[in-house]
Protein backbone atom coordinates (compact mmCIF):
# COMPACT_ATOMS: atom_id res chain seq x y z
CA UNK A 1 0.00 0.00 0.00
CA UNK A 2 1.53 3.41 -1.37
CA UNK A 3 1.02 6.37 1.57
CA UNK A 4 -0.45 9.73 -0.24
CA UNK A 5 -0.60 11.79 2.67
CA UNK A 6 3.16 11.01 4.04
CA UNK A 7 5.12 14.05 2.02
CA UNK A 8 2.15 16.26 3.26
CA UNK A 9 2.11 15.08 7.05
CA UNK A 10 5.69 15.68 6.28
CA UNK A 11 5.99 19.36 5.50
CA UNK A 12 2.90 19.81 8.30
CA UNK A 13 5.51 18.29 10.83
CA UNK A 14 2.91 16.02 11.91
CA UNK A 15 4.54 12.63 12.93
CA UNK A 16 3.38 10.16 10.62
CA UNK A 17 2.28 5.79 11.15
CA UNK A 18 1.61 5.83 6.96
CA UNK A 19 3.48 2.51 5.48
CA UNK A 20 6.82 3.65 4.18
CA UNK A 21 7.17 3.20 0.21
CA UNK A 22 10.12 4.32 -2.19
CA UNK A 23 8.05 6.76 -4.01
CA UNK A 24 6.77 8.70 -0.30
CA UNK A 25 10.39 8.50 1.09
CA UNK A 26 11.89 9.66 -2.53
CA UNK A 27 9.11 13.02 -2.48
CA UNK A 28 10.31 13.30 0.98
CA UNK A 29 13.65 13.69 0.23
CA UNK A 30 12.97 15.69 -2.56
CA UNK A 31 11.19 18.17 0.00
CA UNK A 32 13.51 17.91 2.50
CA UNK A 33 16.22 19.25 0.03
CA UNK A 34 13.94 22.18 -1.42
CA UNK A 35 15.19 25.60 -0.39
CA UNK A 36 12.91 27.05 2.24
CA UNK A 37 10.89 30.37 0.82
CA UNK A 38 11.85 33.47 1.06
CA UNK A 39 10.42 34.76 4.40
CA UNK A 40 12.22 38.60 4.27
CA UNK A 41 10.56 41.35 2.81
CA UNK A 42 12.63 42.72 -0.11
CA UNK A 43 15.20 45.58 0.88
CA UNK A 44 13.65 48.97 0.60
CA UNK A 45 15.28 51.37 -1.90
CA UNK A 46 16.72 54.78 -1.09
CA UNK A 47 15.60 57.76 -3.60
CA UNK A 48 15.89 61.51 -3.76
CA UNK A 49 12.42 62.95 -4.00
CA UNK A 50 12.12 65.87 -7.50
CA UNK A 51 9.07 66.69 -6.60
CA UNK A 52 6.81 67.49 -3.48
CA UNK A 53 4.55 64.30 -2.46
CA UNK A 54 1.81 64.06 -0.09
CA UNK A 55 2.67 61.44 3.06
CA UNK A 56 5.92 61.08 1.36
CA UNK A 57 8.54 63.99 1.36
CA UNK A 58 9.33 67.66 -0.23
CA UNK A 59 11.36 68.00 -3.03
CA UNK A 60 15.23 67.03 -2.44
CA UNK A 61 14.49 65.19 0.76
CA UNK A 62 15.79 61.46 0.83
CA UNK A 63 13.00 58.59 1.55
CA UNK A 64 13.31 54.80 1.57
CA UNK A 65 10.74 52.97 0.01
CA UNK A 66 9.44 49.46 -1.22
CA UNK A 67 10.91 48.44 -4.67
CA UNK A 68 7.85 48.43 -6.43
CA UNK A 69 6.75 51.39 -5.93
CA UNK A 70 10.23 53.32 -6.93
CA UNK A 71 10.84 50.69 -9.72
CA UNK A 72 6.40 50.90 -10.91
CA UNK A 73 5.49 54.69 -10.00
CA UNK A 74 8.13 57.20 -8.91
CA UNK A 75 10.51 56.44 -11.12
CA UNK A 76 9.25 56.46 -14.17
CA UNK A 77 6.94 59.28 -13.08
CA UNK A 78 9.85 61.46 -12.52
CA UNK A 79 9.25 61.89 -8.86
CA UNK A 80 12.11 60.62 -7.77
CA UNK A 81 15.72 59.76 -8.68
CA UNK A 82 17.96 56.77 -6.88
CA UNK A 83 20.03 58.45 -4.56
CA UNK A 84 23.95 57.84 -6.00
CA UNK A 85 26.64 59.56 -4.25
CA UNK A 86 26.86 62.80 -6.54
CA UNK A 87 23.16 63.15 -6.02
CA UNK A 88 23.09 62.91 -2.50
CA UNK A 89 26.22 65.65 -2.29
CA UNK A 90 23.72 67.64 -4.31
CA UNK A 91 21.13 67.34 -1.88
CA UNK A 92 23.12 68.08 1.52
CA UNK A 93 24.16 71.53 -0.47
CA UNK A 94 20.74 72.40 -1.37
CA UNK A 95 20.00 71.49 2.47
CA UNK A 96 22.73 73.80 3.57
CA UNK A 97 21.45 77.16 1.41
CA UNK A 98 18.22 76.53 2.21
CA UNK A 99 18.85 76.45 5.45
CA UNK A 100 21.00 79.73 5.12
CA UNK A 101 18.04 81.23 3.63
CA UNK A 102 16.04 80.57 6.34
CA UNK A 103 18.21 81.98 8.81
CA UNK A 104 18.47 85.39 6.89
CA UNK A 105 14.67 85.15 6.61
CA UNK A 106 14.32 84.88 10.63
CA UNK A 107 16.57 87.44 11.04
CA UNK A 108 14.79 89.99 8.82
CA UNK A 109 11.63 88.91 10.79
CA UNK A 110 13.11 90.03 13.95
CA UNK A 111 14.11 93.33 12.47
CA UNK A 112 10.61 93.74 11.37
CA UNK A 113 9.39 92.58 14.80
CA UNK A 114 11.21 95.25 16.60
CA UNK A 115 10.07 97.94 14.37
CA UNK A 116 6.73 97.25 14.31
CA UNK A 117 7.00 97.25 18.24
CA UNK A 118 8.71 100.25 18.61
CA UNK A 119 5.63 102.07 17.17
CA UNK A 120 3.19 102.58 20.59
CA UNK A 121 0.05 102.07 18.79
CA UNK A 122 -1.61 102.42 15.05
CA UNK A 123 -4.59 104.57 15.15
CA UNK A 124 -7.38 103.46 12.23
CA UNK A 125 -10.13 105.98 11.49
CA UNK A 126 -13.62 104.51 11.33
CA UNK A 127 -17.16 105.80 11.38
CA UNK A 128 -18.93 105.88 14.57
CA UNK A 129 -22.65 105.40 15.15
CA UNK A 130 -24.64 105.27 18.47
CA UNK A 131 -22.94 103.87 21.72
CA UNK A 132 -18.88 104.60 20.15
CA UNK A 133 -20.14 101.16 18.13
CA UNK A 134 -18.63 101.71 14.85
CA UNK A 135 -19.80 100.74 11.30
CA UNK A 136 -18.36 97.80 10.05
CA UNK A 137 -15.40 96.50 11.47
CA UNK A 138 -11.49 96.36 11.10
CA UNK A 139 -10.22 94.46 8.88
CA UNK A 140 -6.88 92.75 8.43
CA UNK A 141 -6.47 94.71 4.90
CA UNK A 142 -6.58 98.06 6.89
CA UNK A 143 -4.06 97.30 10.09
CA UNK A 144 -1.48 96.14 7.05
CA UNK A 145 -2.17 99.34 5.26
CA UNK A 146 -1.84 101.34 8.33
CA UNK A 147 1.45 99.56 8.89
CA UNK A 148 2.95 100.09 5.73
CA UNK A 149 1.56 103.88 5.89
CA UNK A 150 3.30 104.35 9.26
CA UNK A 151 6.91 102.08 9.68
CA UNK A 152 6.89 100.97 5.75
CA UNK A 153 7.19 97.58 6.51
CA UNK A 154 4.96 94.90 4.10
CA UNK A 155 3.55 92.35 6.28
CA UNK A 156 1.37 90.04 4.92
CA UNK A 157 -2.38 90.07 5.90
CA UNK A 158 -3.01 86.35 6.17
CA UNK A 159 -0.42 86.42 9.33
CA UNK A 160 -2.42 89.04 11.21
CA UNK A 161 -5.02 87.84 14.08
CA UNK A 162 -7.07 90.58 14.96
CA UNK A 163 -10.09 90.32 17.64
CA UNK A 164 -13.34 91.18 16.83
CA UNK A 165 -13.45 94.74 16.57
CA UNK A 166 -17.09 96.76 17.10
CA UNK A 167 -16.35 99.87 19.20
CA UNK A 168 -13.22 102.09 19.74
CA UNK A 169 -11.07 101.59 22.31
CA UNK A 170 -7.19 99.66 21.49
CA UNK A 171 -7.23 96.59 21.17
CA UNK A 172 -4.10 93.89 20.66
CA UNK A 173 -3.24 92.32 17.28
CA UNK A 174 -0.69 89.72 16.98
CA UNK A 175 1.54 89.34 13.96
CA UNK A 176 3.28 86.38 12.43
CA UNK A 177 6.38 87.65 10.81
CA UNK A 178 7.97 83.93 10.73
CA UNK A 179 6.89 80.11 12.09
CA UNK A 180 8.18 81.23 15.53
CA UNK A 181 8.36 85.28 15.40
CA UNK A 182 5.21 86.87 16.60
CA UNK A 183 5.03 90.63 16.54
CA UNK A 184 1.88 92.52 19.43
CA UNK A 185 0.96 95.45 18.40
CA UNK A 186 -1.58 97.89 19.81
CA UNK A 187 -4.67 99.11 17.19
CA UNK A 188 -6.56 102.18 18.56
CA UNK A 189 -9.60 102.57 16.83
CA UNK A 190 -10.67 106.32 16.90
CA UNK A 191 -13.51 108.03 15.25
CA UNK A 192 -13.28 110.04 11.65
Amino acid sequence: MICKFRAICKTLQYSCTHVNCPAVAQAIKILEKAPEKRTTMAKRIQLVLTQDISKLGKSGDLVEVAPGYARNYLIPKSLATRATPGILKQVERRRELERQRQLELKQQAQEQKEALEKVESFNIAKQVGEAEAIFGTVTTQEVTDVIQQITGLEVDRRGITIPDISRLGTYEAEIKLYSDVTAKVSIQVVAS
